[in-house]
């Protein structure tokens, strides 16, 4: 099972119908990758709380605001505690 599924993210997105699934699957792969890469970590199930809440936030951002990209800074404080340190 994924970090987060469809289902999900329609929930949090308040989308009620199915006509924009593949998008929204779209985000969900791409915030899932977008968070991997930046916590260093492969998101299982069950990822923690708050990187499952940085990919939702993520998806809405993407979702409400469909150019360009979003900026990670908008879930930093979610990542922070997973991030590696770098010496």
């Amino acid at each position: 099972m994924p970090a987060i599924t469809l289902a999900e993210a329609r929930t949090f997105l308040r989308v009620t119908d199915d006509v924009e699934d593949a998008l929204i699957q779209l985000l969900i792969d791409a915030a899932i990758d977008r968070v991997e890469t930046a916590v260093g970590l492969a998101l299982t199930d069950p990822a923690p709380a708050p990187l499952r809440l940085a990919v939702l936030m993520l998806v809405a951002h993407g979702y409400e605001h469909r150019e360009g990209e979003a900026p990670v800074a908008l879930v930093e404080p979610w990542l922070a505690p997973y991030r590696s340190a770098r010496l």
